[in-house]
């Protein structure tokens, strides 16, 4: 049975949405908003700035992750490319396979991020704050982290491009 035309177009915008605020946060915060509050704020200011960030952030973020679930699964279903679960016969499936597979390396990323990297760069803030020692490494993993969940993202457009030339 296929889908109705306005419940696959509802998907589509939907996707795109949730695609474009994802990725326009990523890029703001890996370009711009982390780089110069680091620069701008001093340890307990910039403690202080990642909590109310990670609370402003973190829902987003993951309702757009849910949204993109959601709606990717409802379009892979409908499209004509699609053969079944892991049948990979032409080019759109093995697109289609890479892009989940990157998808799942963003979701693990993130879980990292959101449950374990930014708490402790809260509690190494803080610590600065009072003279205690730091471990300076955890704000470079935490960039490595944005900017590689970034440019992975970047990854799956490519491959998105490449499902729906084929």
């Amino acid at each position: 049975m296929s889908s109705p035309d306005w419940g696959l177009s509802a998907a589509y915008w939907l996707h795109m949405l949730a695609t474009v605020v994802w990725i326009g946060t990523l890029a703001a915060l890996a370009l711009v908003v982390i780089p110069s509050a680091r620069r701008a704020l001093d340890a307990p200011a910039f403690a202080a700035f990642l909590g109310s960030l990670q609370k402003r952030t973190d829902p987003l973020g993951w309702f757009c992750l849910a949204v993109l679930t959601g709606t990717g699964l409802f379009q892979m279903s409908a499209s004509p490319n699609y053969q079944g679960f892991l049948v990979i016969t032409n080019p759109w499936g093995m697109a289609i396979l890479v892009k989940h597979l990157t998808f799942g390396l963003m979701i693990a990323a993130s879980v990292y991020m959101t449950w374990f990297l930014l708490p402790e760069l809260r509690r190494n803030a803080l610590r600065q704050s009072q003279g205690q020692t730091i471990n300076p490494a955890l704000e470079r993993r935490s960039i490595l982290l944005l900017n590689l969940n970034l440019i992975l993202a970047v990854f799956i457009l490519a491959l998105t491009a490449i499902a729906r030339s084929s």
